[in-house]
């Protein structure tokens, strides 16, 4: 296996690996790692950036192992939430 040095990150995204790290149980270096090897997943596949949020997030429920059922009532509670905000005022921002 042949190493990587990558230079010049900013104290922020450390601070921020070296806390993703602390709460998997992984090291600085494997952590990194592991977001290099999604990353390069997620742009391996070039339907991920054309699928409609409702097919990513049935995605994310299928790695989890939720059955279709699972992921059919909790998109009916999304959409019911969704739709309780039609006609609601819009906040005055100013």
């Amino acid at each position: 296996m042949g190493d990587l040095l990558i230079r010049d990150i900013s104290d922020a995204m450390k601070r921020e690996i070296a806390s993703r790290a602390e709460r998997s149980g992984n090291s600085l270096s494997d952590e990194a790692k592991e977001l290099l090897r999604e990353a390069l997943l997620n742009r391996a596949d070039p339907q991920v950036e054309t699928l409609s949020a409702y097919d990513l997030i049935r995605r994310a429920f299928e790695r989890e192992g939720a059955s279709g059922d699972e992921f059919a009532a909790i998109m009916d509670e999304i959409e019911a939430e969704r739709k309780k905000d039609f006609g609601r005022p819009v906040e005055d921002l100013e």
